[in-house]
């Protein structure tokens, strides 16, 4: 997962620094990846990974990192 998560940053966020570099805990934000470009992020994981995310998930902190996101997309799966 965390390297399907990796190639959608890639992608998509937009970052100022290498997305195999960073670690799971790293802040996306501080490596270059904006507002809108966390939007685009977000609708690329909800494709690949076939999840919505909730209104009380679009927060700021649930893609601040590889960590929160691959612990959000857990929690949306099924099974």
């Amino acid at each position: 997962m965390t390297d399907k998560i990796r190639a959608i940053l890639v992608e998509h966020g937009r970052l100022t620094k290498d997305a195999a570099a960073l670690g799971e805990a790293d802040d996306l934000y501080q490596a270059g990846m904006t507002s809108h470009a966390s939007v685009n992020v977000m609708l690329a994981l909800e494709g690949e990974f076939d999840v919505e995310f909730p209104d009380h998930m679009l927060k700021r902190g649930v893609f601040g990192s590889i960590g929160s996101i691959r612990a959000a997309i857990d929690e949306l799966s099924p099974g």
